[in-house]
């Protein structure tokens, strides 16, 4: 008679706590109200949020340090995914933008509009989360994401609540110049939000390859124009920390679309093509199939 086999404990006890984590912070963007937007309730429930990327990344290492990776913990790890990830975040942006807040400036935008972006990013990144499990295969690398990964578009959007108290207390400042761009950066974050919401909804089901970010950062020879452009991205958070956190998110989820369209411009404009009778023209390239997702990040 053969054993039922056993649910692998460690593994499954992280996917768990990522879910627990998206209902927390579900719960906490339901508290918030005009009065906590500057406070810590935002801040508690992007945090939750954040927590749940950590689970997700410690769920995954841990089913492969202990050899107990199932079909069952996928299944288990993108159901979590689609409430911390998913849904987490599009309540978090609607409860946040919601409120007309006298005095903050920006977009007061029309309830229906907010409610159609927060359930569009919500489907999108389950769209996101079942493409991912029907395309991806035990041998895929850990190089490449098709698609914007859903924890990222999570990171981009609660990214912003998070940074808002910091804000709030610039704007309390003394110094007047502080005050007054402090309460600017308010107004525009309250009016990008949701445009920023749509636009990640929008990158999670395309098909943009986007680099894993630890390899990426990690591995690999680095040219003289990643250390350029680390070096300006220090100078950048040490002059606006407030917005660090969405700054990183930020150019982590819209740097490639926007390399993505240079680059079919640059292919579309003449002037922008090496030409000359000493370069024969190359034999053309066979189509590179497309590689499908890969690292369970949803």
């Amino acid at each position: 008679m053969q054993r039922p086999r056993l649910i692998a404990v460690l593994p499954t006890l992280l996917t768990l706590a990522n879910g627990a984590c998206g209902f927390g912070a579900i719960t906490f963007a339901a508290k918030l109200g005009p009065a906590d937007v500057a406070g810590n309730v935002p801040v508690i429930a992007a945090s939750l949020v954040f927590l749940a990327m950590l689970f997700d990344m410690l769920d995954g290492s841990a089913a492969r340090l202990t050899r107990q990776t199932s079909e069952l913990g996928a299944q288990l790890d993108s159901l979590c995914d689609a409430i911390s990830f998913g849904v987490a975040p599009a309540f978090l942006m609607l409860q946040f933008v919601k409120f007309d807040l006298r005095g903050y400036g920006g977009i007061t935008y029309h309830p229906r509009l907010l409610w159609t972006l927060a359930v569009l990013f919500a489907l999108c990144a389950l769209l996101r989360l079942a493409r991912f499990n029907v395309e991806t295969d035990e041998d895929d690398s850990h190089k490449e994401f098709s698609g914007l990964p859903s924890p990222a578009a999570a990171g981009t959007v609660v990214s912003f609540p998070f940074a808002m108290p910091q804000l709030h207390q610039l704007r309390a400042s003394e110094t007047a110049w502080v005050a007054e761009w402090a309460g600017n950066a308010i107004a525009v974050v309250r009016t990008l939000l949701p445009l920023i919401t749509l636009a990640a909804a929008c990158l999670m089901v395309s098909r943009l390859r986007y680099p894993h970010f630890f390899n990426q950062l990690l591995r690999g020879a680095k040219t003289r124009r990643h250390v350029i452009a680390l070096v300006f991205a220090v100078a950048v958070i040490f002059w606006v920390h407030e917005l660090a956190v969405p700054l990183i998110f930020c150019w982590f989820a819209f740097v490639p679309p926007v390399k993505a369209g240079w680059a079919e411009l640059s292919t579309r404009r003449p002037g922008l093509q090496p030409s000359g009778p000493h370069l024969a023209p190359g034999p053309a390239e066979a189509p590179v199939a497309e590689r499908q997702d890969v690292h369970r990040a949803g």
